[in-house]
């Protein structure tokens, strides 16, 4: 390849990740015009104008509400993400969360900072007031975690090392993911069945239309007496009007959260935090790296992991020419696709094809070049998406 791949980056993303894309053939920046690929972090993209060249986008953490992904999906876009890459850093601070709840951290550092007056003084004052702090210890109380992935499962073997009892529930979980958790964790037979057991509750969950409202006004009456709510994963997923009314009658101990919000400022025993949780220098290196791992992989060779949109496909080459194609998941588009290289003579080497819901995927390694006519051909397929010749990279 002569030209350098074009890389936009919206946020400052990890020097560490961007190390990764070879000088002699990426450019990556904040002023690229005509990008092939866009490195997001929080920056907003919705009512962003997208340009034309733009093949993939990848965002530098886990959720991906600030992507427009419905409409990359019509135009044969993939989107990624971190998927696991800023899971430790979110665990420890879940972890902290319980702690801050448990004994009361907060409001006795307040206490501490509004103390005045000699040693003397002050150490009567706190022998008469530390009583009102008096906490719970985390061992032999039971976590409930909703949502067991990477968090989730990484969250799980710290309670359990921590002498707790974990339930769970997730009726999304993978394969891969039920493997690697741990057999001590109760599963839930329902939302409810685990907010009923547990005396700390925390989310893992991505916001999506049935995850909004999931801790309703119904679920918090349904929790414990003297739960508490730790929710680092998106504001919406709990109903928070429903969280206060309950802190104010005393049935929730505390709420624990990432997402500071006019009604939670100042409420006793809630803990807002400034959306913390993947901020350590460690998850945003990850995220860097992972990312620009598989966007790399997608422009140079058509692999696809981690993408919230496309299905995974991974294939090695066995050619040094190679074609991708996103298409609707409709029959007969592999069948039109074959054909049309047949009919001009190109040889299929090898084929893998999946899909996706409506979307599909597909790479072809050819025993030939297939020319830009035929290209042109092939996406005028009714229903083809996006298609691209992908030829081996040339060795630095």
């Amino acid at each position: 390849m002569t030209a350098p791949y074009r890389i936009l980056t919206l946020n400052k993303i990890s020097s560490q990740g961007l190390k990764r894309f070879p000088a002699a053939t990426y450019q990556a920046g904040t002023d690229i015009a005509e990008p092939d690929a866009i490195l997001v972090r929080s920056q907003g993209m919705h009512d962003m104008d997208i340009p034309a060249s733009v093949r993939a986008i990848a965002r530098a953490g886990a959720g991906t509400n600030n992507v427009p992904v419905k409409q990359m999906s019509a135009r044969g876009v993939p989107v990624f993400n971190a998927a696991g890459a800023n899971a430790n850093a979110v665990k420890e601070l879940v972890v902290s969360g319980m702690l801050l709840a448990a004994r009361n951290i907060v409001p006795a550092l307040q206490f501490v900072s509004g103390l005045q007056g000699d040693d003397a003084t002050q150490h009567k004052l706190v022998e008469d007031g530390k009583k009102h702090f008096a906490g719970i210890e985390l061992r032999g109380r039971t976590l409930g975690i909703i949502g067991l992935g990477a968090i989730g499962r990484l969250v799980a073997d710290t309670a359990l090392g921590l002498g707790m009892k974990v339930y769970g529930y997730d009726p999304e979980i993978t394969v891969e993911g039920a493997w690697s958790l741990s057999s001590q964790v109760k599963k839930a037979a329902s939302v409810e069945d685990l907010l009923k057991h547990s005396d700390f509750v925390t989310l893992h969950v991505p916001l999506l239309d049935a995850t909004r409202g999931l801790i309703n006004a119904q679920r918090v009456k349904g929790m414990k007496q003297g739960a508490v709510l730790l929710n680092f994963s998106r504001d919406a997923i709990v109903d928070a009007d429903a969280v206060l009314e309950a802190l104010e009658a005393k049935h929730l101990r505390a709420y624990v959260c990432d997402f500071p919000a006019e009604k939670l400022q100042g409420k006793p025993r809630v803990v807002a935090l400034p959306h913390l949780g993947a901020s350590t220098e460690e998850a945003e290196e990850n995220c860097a790296v992972m990312v620009v791992d598989q966007v790399r992989e997608y422009l140079e060779h058509g692999n696809i992991t981690n993408s919230v949109n496309f299905p995974t496909l991974v294939m090695p080459r066995e050619s040094a020419y190679r074609l991708a194609a996103v298409n609707a998941n409709v029959p007969n588009m592999l069948g039109q696709i074959s054909s049309t290289l047949a009919a001009a003579g190109i040889n299929i080497h090898t084929m893998m094809n999946k899909s996706r819901g409506e979307m599909a995927y597909t790479l072809v390694d050819t025993d030939s070049a297939v020319p830009d006519e035929l290209l042109a051909k092939i996406a005028a397929i009714p229903g083809v998406l996006m298609v691209r010749n992908l030829p081996a990279p040339v060795a630095p």
